[in-house]
């Protein structure tokens, strides 16, 4: 299946959170990717504890990726 989003940062959840907040705030429409949390909450353990991947639409990626820079 073939999505319109790709991901642009995997990382710390609290960084990812900031970067959200940043690209919401210049108009980019992106999504946090939690496998660990969707894991606990369907009582499953994972390995991946704390990092969190973060998407935006393909579209934006470039205008995305610039900001994502600036969080490195």
């Amino acid at each position: 299946m073939e999505s319109n989003y790709t991901k642009i940062f995997t990382g710390n959840s609290f960084v990812a959170h900031q970067i959200v907040s940043h690209l919401h705030g210049m108009g980019i429409e992106a999504i946090i990717k939690d496998e660990a949390e969707s894991g606990r909450l369907a009582g499953f353990a994972t390995t991946t504890a704390g990092l969190v991947d973060v998407f935006v639409h393909k579209d934006e990626i470039e205008k995305a990726k610039e900001a994502v820079n600036r969080f490195s």
